[in-house]
């Protein structure tokens, strides 16, 4: 390709796409133009607005640990990494933690699980059942014999507040975002056309795929790639509570459902069962899923939860990999100039500044500088040999 309209298209512009700009525009070895297609610019229905927007250490994979470590420190700095002019973003990151429960049968998990974090640097207190209760004494103990608890490096923070700041820097770096869907790709000698829904074609020395569960698996299609990646419902709701319960972390109960503060109330979530989780592509509230499960899983687990006050609720989406529940990063051998971030599984937000960063770094020098993130290599697909995760959430 002789005069391509950019040097590197992303498609995708939500927490990763713009990551991924804003992080390749910062490095001083890079000059090209890059230009961001984005299919939807209020971002209303992406998966980064509709998230609980979390970070954790409590993994049971080293790639996944160590991404999330490199991210904390990257979010506790974000003023002055994506700093523009005299405005330093804040994106509220409250370090209060995860509290992994295990019932008996689960506990030697838990505890092996515990060896790899502490070993990779992350900071997990492991306590066992007369612990928890004296650090959260109103927790019902019944069933449990031990909890993992990020006593600093994980918790939550302002998802739109920190794609915002990305997709801002990115811009004020030079980035351009244009409004339109991709909606066909095609190899072009060394590169790569893309045709948009307003009629017009750019053209692309490197393209980078992160436009999520639809967009990206069928892009991915027209590369001829075929990824299971894609989009299920995740809703999220809100109650109050009467009683205050003081040091309340992101609580993870053995079922998988979890709750954490908001505000003056908190937030709430779990996954459907895998036989209830079809395709979903609409923003519907399934209410049943708090009245049936949730609110009586949390009330068994923390008492002062019988008795609330209902808030709004909200759906997402995540970009779920069907192979592992992780993510596909990197460039795709046999197909030139090509590179992917999908199938995050609602590890998104707090992956994209590693994933960002990395993938700027294979564009310039054609390979990983500040971490290796090959474990999550496209490859593993076709040798079919899946990154296990036992801490899906």
């Amino acid at each position: 390709m002789s005069n391509p309209t950019a040097d590197v298209v992303i498609i995708g512009g939500a927490v990763m796409g713009s990551s991924t700009a804003c992080q390749l525009a910062q490095r001083p070895d890079f000059t090209g133009r890059i230009v961001v297609i984005e299919a939807d610019p209020t971002y209303q229905t992406c998966a980064s607005a509709r998230s609980a927007a979390s970070i954790r250490q409590q993994f049971s994979s080293p790639i996944n640990i160590d991404i999330s470590l490199f991210g904390i420190e990257y979010l506790r700095q974000i003023g002055t990494h994506l700093q523009t002019g005299q405005d330093r973003p804040a994106i509220d990151l409250h370090e209060g933690g995860y509290l992994f429960l295990a019932t008996p049968d689960k506990e030697a998990i838990l505890r092996e699980n515990h060896v790899l974090q502490e070993t990779h640097g992350a900071n997990i207190g492991l306590f066992d059942q007369q612990e928890l209760k004296s650090r959260f004494p109103w927790l019902n103990m019944q069933d449990l014999s031990a909890g993992c608890h990020g006593l600093t490096g994980e918790g939550w923070f302002d998802g739109y507040g920190l794609m915002q700041a990305f997709r801002k820097k990115a811009r004020s770096l030079g980035v351009e975002y244009v409004s339109a869907e991709a909606t066909r790709i095609a190899p072009s000698g060394s590169g790569w056309d893309i045709t948009l829904s307003t009629g017009e074609t750019l053209s692309a020395g490197i393209l980078v795929n992160t436009a999520g569960a639809k967009g990206g698996a069928e892009l991915c299609r027209q590369a001829g790639l075929d990824v299971p990646v894609r989009s299920k419902k995740r809703c999220v709701f809100t109650f109050e509570c009467r009683e205050k319960l003081t040091g309340f972390p992101l609580l993870i109960d053995p079922t998988g459902t979890y709750v954490r503060p908001e505000g003056n109330g908190y937030i709430c979530g779990s996954a459907p069962p895998e036989d209830q989780d079809p395709d979903c592509d609409d923003f519907d509230v399934d209410h049943t899923l708090f009245e049936n499960h949730i609110w009586p899983v949390l009330a068994n687990r923390v008492p002062a939860f019988e008795t609330i006050k209902p808030g709004p609720a909200w759906a997402g989406s995540y970009d779920m990999n069907l192979f592992d529940h992780n993510a596909f990063v990197g460039a795709v051998p046999g197909i030139g100039n090509f590179l992917l971030a999908l199938g995050f599984s609602g590890h998104g937000l707090q992956q994209s500044p590693a994933v960002g960063r990395g993938l700027a770094e294979l564009i310039v020098t054609g390979r990983y500088e500040t971490l290796d993130l090959s474990p999550l290599g496209i490859e593993r697909l076709a040798a079919n040999t899946p990154l296990i995760e036992k801490n899906v959430v």
